[in-house]
C-alpha cells in the first residue's frame, strides 16, 4: 500500500511526457507542411503561367465554397403593376393581375403580418344580377414588404411584394408618378428554364381558370348578323341531371379530355373543337344538359337560330364573331333544313334562279345593293324572288363546322338537338362533326333518385319500390316526373301523387295495346 502513490506518480509524469512528445511532432510536421508550401507558392510563381495560376486559383475558390455550403445563386422576375408605353402613357400589365388573382389562392392569412383585403364593386353589364344588384368581388394581396412561398413540381418559388418609389415624370393624366407596386418572383438559377416555361404559364392559366368560375355567365341570341347577350342563371349541373349516372360521367370524361388536347389537335392538323347531337323525345333533358356543360366548362352560350339568317355569309360572320371558349347551340336542327338528305334533294328540279349581273352585291336581307356595282332597278318582286334563291344551306353550316372556316375559332363545342335523329342528313351525322350522339331517353330509375334527392333532398322511400316498378312500365320524361314532384313540397304527398300519375299511365298504355290486338 505504501508504493501505490509513487506508482500513480511515475505513471502521470510518463503520461505527460508522452503528450509533449506528440506536440512537439505536431509542430515539426506543420513547420514543415508550411515551409513545403512556401515552396511549392515560390515554384508555381516562378514556373506557372499566369493564366493557369488564375485557373487554379478559380477552382480553388469555387470547392472551398462549395465545401463551405455557400448559398446558391438566385434568379429573380420583377413584375410590374404598369408598364411604360412613353413618356404620355402608361399600361396596365396583365401579367400582374393574373400573379395577384393566383396568389390569393396561396395566401395564408393566419401566416402573414399583414394582409391587404380588396373588394370591389363590378359594375360591368356581365356582372349586374336580374334584380339590378351589383356583384361583389373579393380579393387577399400581400403588403409590400412581404413574401410567400409556393412550392410547384416540388421546386420552392418565392413571391414578394415590392413598392417603388415614384420620380419626378408626368404620366399621361398630367400628375406626378407615385408609389408602384410590383411583384418578384425569386427561384435557384438552374430552375430558370422550369419557371419560364411551364410555372409563369401555370400561373396565368390557373388564374384565367379562377376568373371565369366567378364571372357570370351569358347567352347570347342573334338578330341579323350580330349577338346579343344576356346573364345567363341557368342552375342546371351535372349533380343535378336526371340521367344515368354511367352516361353523365363518360359526357364529363369526354369533355375534360377535350379541355386537355390542345397540343394533340395542333399536331394532328385538325380544328379544336367539339360536336354533340343531343337527340330524343321532347322533354327528356337535352337543354338541361347544355347548360349543365355550360357551366362545368364556364363557357358562354351561342344560341343560334337559323330563322333569322337569310344568307351564307350572314352565317359566317356570326360563326367568326364568336369568342374562343364558347359553345354554339342549334335547337331542333331537323326543322332548318329540308328533312330529305342532300342526295335525294340534289334529284329533285330546283327553278332556275333568276338572271342577276354577276357583280350584284346583296345586303342581309337578300336584296340587291344599291350603288356603283348593285342591280339599282330591281324591283320589290325582283328583289323577294332573289331573297328566295340566297337562303343558308345545309352546305354554309357544314363549311364552318367541319370545312375551311372551321379553324376560324378554337376550344369550342358545337351542340346539334334534335326530337328525331332519323330526320337528318347523314352528312350532319358522320364524326368530325357530331362527335358523340347522346341519346337523352325516358326516366329511369336513377334518373328519378336524382330527381327525388334534388326536390325532397331523400334518397330512401318506403314508396320507392312501388315506383321503380311503375315507372319500368311507363315511358314517361323526367319533365313529367318533375311536373308531378312539384306539386307539393311534402314527399309523401308528392310520391303518391306520382304514383297514381304511373298508375293510370301504364292503365291506359295497356288498354291501347288491347285496342290493337283486337283490331288486327
Amino acid at each position: 500500500m505504501d508504493h501505490l502513490p509513487l506508482v500513480g506518480a511515475s505513471a502521470s509524469a510518463s503520461g505527460q511526457g508522452k503528450v509533449l512528445d506528440a506536440y512537439k511532432k505536431a509542430l515539426t510536421t506543420a513547420a514543415s507542411v508550411a515551409a513545403y508550401a512556401v515552396l511549392a507558392r515560390s515554384m508555381a510563381r516562378e514556373l506557372l503561367p499566369d493564366e493557369l495560376r488564375d485557373a487554379a486559383r478559380w477552382c480553388a475558390a469555387f470547392l472551398g465554397a462549395r465545401l463551405a455550403g455557400a448559398e446558391k445563386e438566385r434568379h429573380t422576375v420583377v413584375i410590374r403593376r404598369e408598364v411604360d408605353g412613353g413618356y404620355y402613357e402608361s399600361f396596365e400589365n396583365d401579367m400582374f393581375d393574373a400573379a395577384r388573382t393566383y396568389l390569393a389562392t396561396k395566401i395564408d392569412p393566419r401566416a402573414m403580418r399583414r394582409i391587404s383585403l380588396m373588394r370591389t364593386r363590378n359594375r360591368s353589364r356581365g356582372k349586374q344580377e336580374p334584380d339590378g344588384v351589383k356583384s361583389w368581388s373579393t380579393l387577399m394581396c400581400m403588403e409590400p414588404g412581404d413574401s410567400t412561398t409556393d412550392v410547384f413540381e416540388g421546386v420552392e418559388f418565392k413571391w414578394s411584394s415590392i413598392e417603388v418609389g415614384g420620380d419626378d415624370g408626368k404620366n399621361g393624366r398630367g400628375g406626378h408618378r407615385g408609389q408602384r407596386e410590383s411583384l418578384e418572383l425569386s427561384f435557384d438559377a438552374e430552375h430558370t428554364d422550369m419557371a419560364l416555361e411551364r410555372y409563369i404559364p401555370f400561373v396565368t392559366d390557373t388564374a384565367e381558370q379562377l376568373r371565369n368560375q366567378d364571372r357570370a355567365l351569358r347567352i347570347y341570341m342573334n338578330e341579323s348578323r350580330s349577338w346579343h347577350g344576356f346573364n345567363h342563371h341557368h342552375p342546371a349541373t351535372f349533380d343535378t341531371l336526371a340521367m344515368a349516372p354511367e352516361l353523365k360521367q363518360s359526357i364529363i370524361d369526354d369533355l375534360e379530355r377535350f379541355l386537355k388536347r390542345k397540343d394533340y389537335y395542333r399536331r394532328i392538323g385538325k380544328a379544336w373543337k367539339r360536336g354533340y347531337l343531343l337527340y330524343g323525345p321532347p322533354g327528356t333533358g337535352k337543354s338541361s344538359l347544355v347548360a349543365a356543360m355550360a357551366n362545368y366548362l364556364r363557357f358562354n352560350l351561342y344560341d343560334l337560330d337559323l330563322s333569322e339568317v337569310l344568307l351564307n355569309s350572314t352565317l359566317q360572320k356570326l360563326l367568326i364573331n364568336m369568342p374562343n371558349k364558347s359553345i354554339l347551340v342549334i335547337e331542333d336542327i331537323d326543322c332548318c333544313f329540308d328533312t330529305k338528305p342532300r342526295e335525294d334533294s340534289k334529284t329533285a328540279a330546283a327553278p332556275e334562279p333568276p338572271a342577276v349581273d354577276y357583280m350584284t352585291e346583296f345586303d342581309d336581307d337578300g336584296s340587291p345593293r344599291k350603288g356603283f356595282f348593285g342591280a339599282s332597278g330591281s324591283s320589290k318582286p325582283q328583289q323577294q324572288e332573289l331573297q328566295q334563291h340566297q337562303k343558308i344551306t345545309l352546305s354554309g353550316l357544314l363549311n364552318f363546322i367541319d370545312g375551311l372556316w372551321s379553324t376560324s375559332g378554337e376550344e369550342r363545342i358545337i351542340v346539334f338537338t334534335t326530337n328525331y335523329k332519323d330526320r337528318l342528313d347523314p352528312a350532319l351525322l358522320r364524326p368530325g362533326r357530331m362527335d358523340l350522339h347522346i341519346y337523352m331517353g325516358y326516366c329511369g330509375w336513377d334518373a328519378f333518385k336524382t330527381l327525388a334527392h334534388n326536390y325532397f333532398l331523400i334518397d330512401d322511400h318506403p314508396m320507392f319500390p312501388d315506383i321503380q316498378k311503375l315507372l319500368a312500365a311507363a315511358d314517361v320524361t323526367p319533365a313529367e316526373v318533375s311536373e308531378m314532384l312539384l306539386r307539393s313540397e311534402e314527399a309523401d304527398v308528392a310520391l303518391r301523387g306520382l304514383m297514381e300519375f304511373l298508375a293510370k299511365y301504364n292503365g291506359r298504355r295497356k288498354n291501347i295495346n288491347s285496342d290493337s290486338v283486337v283490331s288486327s
